[in-house]
């Protein structure tokens, strides 16, 4: 497709924090969308925007009134997602809503409830379906490389620097790696697995003592009986966490370990690596397992979700991750913290005899 501003989609972004810097930083170079115009109040995204050439609004219901917008990305704060988004949804335009859909579990219903009054479609940035690894895996476990599933388990564990935590927020409830980083974790395992029914969590505050979690433990159950583990920490020296292991950003040193273990009646698989082990003729603990790996030419995930939303605003493609999708994904996030406050343990006593 040609690369000629006049014939890319252009797409509104609303918030020019981090995710927004870099969804403007792709499109930018992307052949199938442009950069419409932003829409943030702060001093440096009026700079960016005229550094770059690009219309700068305050609010973003100017920009819907003034600019050419045929699409837009919501990566405004948390709590202001669906109001932006509904604002967006009013104007007719295809949104793609950053993680987490909204704050909270009412604003996103409310949120799909608009756009499926209007008949507009809803994004939700999880980028990691987009990348050709998950892309693999999900074929794979449709094709029965698994059988039945039976059990996942997955890692999220690193060590953020000091200075992440210079924002406040970044220290406060809400804030914490659960709703950052774990939640792509569960859209991961509900794209691959199917729907998370039941969640047992433990959060600990210990390494850094802020009012927010730095470690949480999770026990989940899904629709078809399988059972889970999830382990996020960004307090912990490690390299087993997704962004490094799969190397979707330049940013983060790539490093060659698995996150992310699938095993079910037939076989298992391994993530990023797509390592799959299956028996090949007799079965049994006693039997040599067969061992066998898909190799894959590295893709920008974001790069092809912005192409993914120019199909889905012209109505070429239904939204990979969808407004329900987000939600119910944001369900099994908001749940952790639920069991994490209402834990109920056994506290085992040490007895000495004698």
């Amino acid at each position: 497709m040609s690369t000629s501003p006049s014939t890319r989609l252009p797409v509104a972004v609303m918030g020019a924090g981090a995710m927004g810097r870099m969804h403007i930083e792709r499109m930018m170079r992307h052949p199938d969308v442009r950069v419409a115009a932003i829409a943030d109040p702060t001093p440096a995204a009026r700079t960016l925007a005229e550094s770059l050439g690009l219309p700068w609004f305050a609010d973003h219901r100017d920009l819907l009134e003034q600019s050419d917008a045929r699409a837009a990305i919501v990566a405004t704060p948390n709590d202001t997602h669906a109001e932006v988004g509904i604002h967006c949804i009013e104007r007719g335009l295809p949104v793609l809503m950053e993680k987490p859909v909204a704050d909270t579990l009412e604003n996103a219903q409310r949120l799909c409830e608009a756009g499926e009054r209007a008949g507009v479609p809803i994004m939700v940035g999880h980028q990691r379906r987009h990348n050709p690894i998950i892309q693999r895996a999900r074929t794979l476990v449709n094709d029965g490389v698994l059988g039945r599933p039976i059990s996942v388990n997955g890692m999220a564990t690193w060590l953020k620097p000091d200075s992440y935590f210079d924002l406040a927020w970044r220290r406060e409830k809400g804030g914490g790696p659960v709703l950052i980083n774990l939640i792509h974790d569960l859209d991961l395992l509900r794209f691959l697995v199917g729907e998370i029914v039941a969640v047992q969590a433990m959060t600990s505050n210990t390494v850094r003592g802020f009012e927010v979690e730095d470690t949480a433990a999770v026990l989940l159950r899904f629709a078809n009986g399988a059972l889970g583990t999830l382990t996020v920490s960004d307090a912990a020296v490690s390299p087993w966490n997704w962004d490094l292991a799969a190397g979707e950003a330049p940013h983060y040193a790539q490093v060659s370990v698995d996150t992310h273990f699938l095993s079910g009646t037939e076989g298992s698989l391994t993530l990023p690596r797509l390592n799959a082990w299956r028996f090949d003729g007799q079965r049994g603990w006693h039997e040599p397992l067969t061992h066998t790996q898909t190799m894959l030419h590295r893709q920008d995930p974001y790069m092809e979700q912005l192409r993914h939303v120019r199909a889905v605003a012209e109505g070429r493609e239904q939204p990979l991750c969808s407004g329900v999708d987000g939600l119910r994904t944001l369900q099994a996030a908001l749940a952790v913290h639920e069991a994490a406050v209402g834990e109920k343990q056994t506290t085992l006593e040490t007895r000495m005899q004698g």
